[in-house]
């Protein structure tokens, strides 16, 4: 019976989970006004009453969205540091890829992860899921570094925000010396 239940649970989390990654490509083609229980379960291709089981409101749905992402970024962004930290760098060339990358090929989701993290800015049940990365990447240096840390994320953020109102996307050998200059000891 146990393996029974288990395996409902496997499935209802796979489902849950297909569910988010289908609102992350409805707000990179739609924008946030395009969720709706129809459009992702569309997306899906799961019934309507899928969404709902899984997702009672729109809130929940753009909150475990946005708590998706999050955990996405930084568990990208942890491993990224950790390989540049055990080659004694201090990950430049990984970060302006990264950032290169999201602006790049990945333009239109890193556009649907800031527009769920502006939503946030209107809809205070929506903040703890938006400031879920920035906690989890806080939690990762000393206290002594925390100011350097915030600095670095307000730079890149606003490097992210720049490149996605360019016209062409930069390529990672020019967000480099920007990225160097963020990282740089203080």
């Amino acid at each position: 019976m146990k393996a029974q239940r288990d395996g409902r649970k496997a499935r209802g989390d796979r489902r849950r989970q297909e569910i988010i990654d289908a609102t992350l490509r409805v707000i990179e083609r739609d924008g946030v006004a395009g969720v709706t229980h129809r459009t992702v379960a569309a997306e899906a291709g799961v019934p309507t009453t899928s969404t709902t089981y899984h997702f009672a409101s729109l809130n929940d749905l753009l909150i475990a969205t946005l708590i998706s992402c999050a955990k996405d970024m930084a568990t990208e962004v942890y491993w990224m540091i950790d390989r540049a930290r055990s080659r004694g760098s201090l990950g430049a060339d990984e970060v302006a890829g990264l950032l290169a990358e999201a602006l790049g090929p990945r333009r239109g989701r890193t556009m649907a992860e800031y527009e769920l993290y502006l939503l946030a800015a209107r809809r205070p049940e929506l903040r703890p899921a938006a400031r879920r990365w920035l906690d989890v990447l806080t939690s990762m240096v000393r206290p002594d570094d925390l100011v350097a840390l915030r600095a670095f994320l307000a730079g890149i953020d606003g490097l992210l925000i720049q490149g996605l109102i360019d016209d062409e996307p930069p390529a990672a050998e020019e967000l480099r010396p920007v990225v160097e200059y963020l990282l740089r000891p203080r």
